[in-house]
């Protein structure tokens, strides 16, 4: 039954979906054109919030658990597990005030209404995962801009997502880059629940009645042996996952 009410309410989300994408891109645009920064920032974090009310179609609740006193004026890093596209859009909104520019693959950097232009004007590094020098080079000039500005880099050390909510082995290779290039950064690990269900379908139909749970964790100096303080990140991420059918 639960799949059977699946399939009307997903074609209603995607008209909500992409009716949303389409209106805020020239938001986007006249924002970053005629504003500036600070606008252009409004609108993708405005946008994001519009994007988590689309998915209170499919019976989508969120909780997102920020107990810390995460300072502004400094620059983060923040490190989370992968389980869908729907990770972002609570990072960005919730985390709004820290300005959260993403590692993204360079293959988003084009061809959607609304993330495409965020993408490639809101300071996010856009890596090909064929190429590991532009990747890297890119991820580097990510570090050095939230380093200078005062923002966050959000990295999945994962690479790809988890379609089974279990999370994968780490990759040090980028987050070590961004350390590097901004030595202030605190380290900030996030675990994500649940988001997989939204896709346990496959793309279509999506998941219904899901409740994706966000937890902050304590933020980490980035100082010290960065093998120790990345296996550090990893196990307080991956201690709170919880995988549930």
């Amino acid at each position: 039954m639960r799949k059977f009410l699946a399939y009307p309410l997903t074609c209603i989300y995607f008209i909500f979906f992409g009716i949303v994408l389409l209106v805020f891109h020239p938001i986007q645009w006249i924002c970053f054109n005629w504003f500036g920064y600070g606008a252009h920032q409004k609108s993708v974090s405005y946008l994001n919030l519009t994007l988590i009310w689309c998915t209170y179609l499919l019976g989508t609740r969120y909780t997102f658990q920020n107990d810390h006193h995460i300072p502004e004026g400094v620059p983060l890093i923040i490190v989370s597990n992968h389980q869908s596209m729907n990770d972002i859009p609570p990072i960005i909104w919730y985390m709004r005030k820290y300005h959260p520019k993403f590692v993204s693959k360079i293959e988003l950097g084009k061809g959607i209404p609304s993330v495409s232009y965020n993408l490639r004007h809101g300071g996010s590094a856009l890596i090909d995962r064929k190429d590991s020098k532009q990747a890297l080079v890119a991820i580097a000039k990510l570090g050095q801009y939230i380093e200078k500005n005062k923002r966050s880099a959000v990295i999945f050390p994962e690479g790809t997502r988890s379609r089974t909510g279990h999370p994968k082995k780490f990759q040090p290779t980028g987050l070590k880059v961004l350390m590097k290039q901004a030595p202030s950064a605190l380290i900030v690990p996030i675990s994500i629940n649940n988001s997989w269900k939204m896709l346990r379908y496959g793309k279509f139909p999506y998941g219904i009645g899901s409740h994706l749970y966000f937890k902050v964790h304590p933020p980490m100096e980035n100082t010290g042996d960065s093998d120790l303080l990345l296996a550090r990140a990893e196990e307080v991420i991956k201690n709170d996952i919880r995988v549930a059918p």
